[in-house]
């Protein structure tokens, strides 16, 4: 028993399915019909709009059933799967369900999924819910495994780089239609309009790589996250996965193989 299923596919998500694919398991990652994923080109979610996409050499592929489900298996890619309820989780009865939607509550997730259970973030509660939590806060716990309780809860403030913090994460100044006007791995100036919500624009307040933009034509609401810029400027990291996630992923790795000897499957 080798198959991990991983609900929701953005960053996090992707970072945690790539470490995990590394180590030899089957990944399946349950997305929604309209992924608002901002960083993008380092997100599996981008599979539903694009059909494929590749996240730092691994290809993940749309599939329709679960038929294409082994067939993406088999060329050594991860399937992407939409199934917002999670309904295929009884049919493939995997070792893991590992929820990484990052929605700061559980939406559905419990231990009667799966023999292991793993919550990313705040929402979920060790023992209770599900069997493991991974800590997702920066900062020295980033990546710790709970038994017990809670992850911190979340503050609502992005990591500092170079001074930025909530001015690197670009929000919808009200509800509408995304349209955008620099791709990602572009430098954005102070001042440059990059892209607009409606009939208003957003407004770079620092020069920077636009690290993450959100698929143009998606309808949003105000406040929703729709983009991130990066003052270092090195477009590199645009393209790669964060350390965050690399790191959270590494704590779900070790909560998995804990639980497998543990648990004795």
């Amino acid at each position: 028993m080798d198959t991990i299923i991983i609900r929701g596919g953005g960053d996090l998500a992707s970072g945690i399915a790539y470490k995990l694919h590394k180590a030899g398991y089957k990944i399946i990652i349950l997305e929604i019909d309209k992924p608002l994923t901002v960083r993008r080109k380092v997100a599996f979610s981008e599979a539903v709009y694009e059909g494929e996409t590749i996240v730092e050499g691994i290809k993940g592929i749309l599939a329709k059933d679960k038929d294409d489900i082994y067939k993406i298996w088999n060329a050594d890619a991860i399937p992407v799967y939409i199934d917002e309820e999670g309904g295929i989780i009884q049919e493939v009865k995997p070792l893991a369900v590992v929820d990484a939607i990052i929605a700061k509550r559980n939406l559905g997730t419990n231990k009667s999924m799966a023999p292991i259970t793993i919550g990313i973030g705040p929402g979920f509660q060790a023992e209770k819910d599900v069997d493991l939590v991974i800590e997702s806060n920066r900062g020295p716990n980033l990546g710790k495994i709970i038994h017990y309780g809670k992850a911190e809860e979340d503050t609502g403030i992005p990591g500092e780089v170079m001074g930025y913090k909530e001015e690197r994460v670009l929000r919808a100044p009200c509800n509408g239609v995304v349209k955008v006007y620099y791709k990602i791995g572009d430098i954005v100036y102070e001042g440059n309009a990059i892209c607009q919500v409606g009939d208003e624009k957003v407004i770079a307040p620092f020069k920077g790589i636009l690290r993450g933009m959100i698929r143009e034509g998606l309808y949003v609401k105000k406040r929703v996250k729709i983009g991130d810029i990066d003052p270092r400027c090195i477009k590199e990291y645009a393209f790669t996965i964060s350390d965050k996630a690399k790191v959270i992923g590494d704590g779900v790795l070790e909560g998995i193989e804990y639980l497998r000897n543990k648990k004795s499957i």
